[in-house]
């Protein structure tokens, strides 16, 4: 009787295991992190929480990262993989842009760091067309364990001031990524100011990610992705194209992490960091008992074959 129960509850150890494991999916982050360098990194109880903040993510875009030579990035991924050396399979690796800006006392760049036994790199793409003051830095993945495959996530930080055109220029840029590539599941995601005075409700005609319903905005906007309590304003957001894509995403999964409210951070050590919380969103993992009807049977069957011991 207890070797049955026993048993019984290996077997559904190993199922739970495996839903919760398909369940999970992949949890994409997008952070304005406001002048990251290496004087910032050398700031350890930044450090400390940035890397709080970036080990929840599976992959993760930094924005104005001012770094030419990595310095602080490579710190940055340095404790992540400290972090994780319990565990073998999550290692970090960082792709980044170029500088990008107009003016070289105010230039940036755009930072991917990911976990590199659930995602693979594929290709990058530097975006040249329209005028953008940071143009945006195409990355194409994959992933097994989700139901989007390949994907391509697209960071804008926009210049305050241009806000409405170089939202609207995206368009151009799925174009250009998804002919490129074969591949219209495509994700922009940034600090794109798209909130209170930069971009107002009357701006979004002018707007194709807003006009064109085959854009979904993740991050809606009554968000307040904002630290201070002097601006209510949802300026970083989340963009997919596609119903595929939209499909393949966790249902209300998209959010504000308010990390200072999560790891009980006065305000004022939050925005050491920052004056943007990070958001998030996760793709929805690959359920293989669920898409195999024939295994669910045999689970229904030993299920069957064991109750009567319990």
């Amino acid at each position: 009787m207890r070797g049955r129960s026993s048993s019984v509850g290996l077997v559904l150890l190993w199922f739970c295991s495996l839903m919760i494991g398909g369940a999970a999916g992949l949890r994409i982050c997008s952070y304005n992190i406001q002048k990251f360098n290496k004087n910032k990194a050398a700031n350890y109880r930044v450090m400390h929480t940035l890397t709080k903040i970036v080990s929840r993510c599976d992959i993760c875009v930094l924005q104005d990262v001012v770094d030419p030579k990595l310095e602080a990035v490579k710190v940055l991924v340095a404790s992540l993989n400290r972090s994780n050396k319990r565990y073998d399979e999550h290692h970090y690796e960082y792709l980044s842009s170029q500088s990008l800006g107009k003016a070289s006392d105010d230039l940036e760049q755009y930072v991917f760091i990911y976990r590199t036994h659930l995602v693979k790199r594929l290709d990058q793409h530097q975006y040249e067309g329209k005028a953008f003051v940071r143009p945006p830095f195409a990355v194409h993945f994959s992933c097994n364990k989700t139901d989007i495959k390949k994907f391509v996530l697209v960071p804008l930080h926009t210049d305050p001031d241009h806000a409405v055109q170089e939202i609207d220029w995206l368009y151009d840029v799925f174009e250009e990524v998804s002919a490129k590539w074969n591949n219209t599941n495509v994700m922009f995601l940034g600090d794109f100011h798209a909130g209170c005075a930069y971009v107002t409700r009357d701006d979004k005609k002018n707007i194709r990610l807003f006009t064109n319903s085959n854009f979904s905005w993740l991050i809606g906007d009554r968000e307040d992705t904002t630290v201070t309590d002097l601006t209510n304003c949802p300026y970083d957001r989340i963009v997919v194209h596609g119903q595929s894509f939209l499909q393949g995403i966790r249902p209300d999964s998209a959010n504000v992490f308010n990390f200072g409210k999560e790891f009980r951070l006065r305000q004022a050590k939050v925005l050491l960091l920052s004056e943007h919380y990070p958001i998030e969103v996760r793709l929805k993992g690959s359920a293989p008992l669920l898409q195999a009807a024939p295994l669910l049977v045999l689970f229904s069957a030993i299920i069957r074959f064991f109750l009567p011991a319990l």
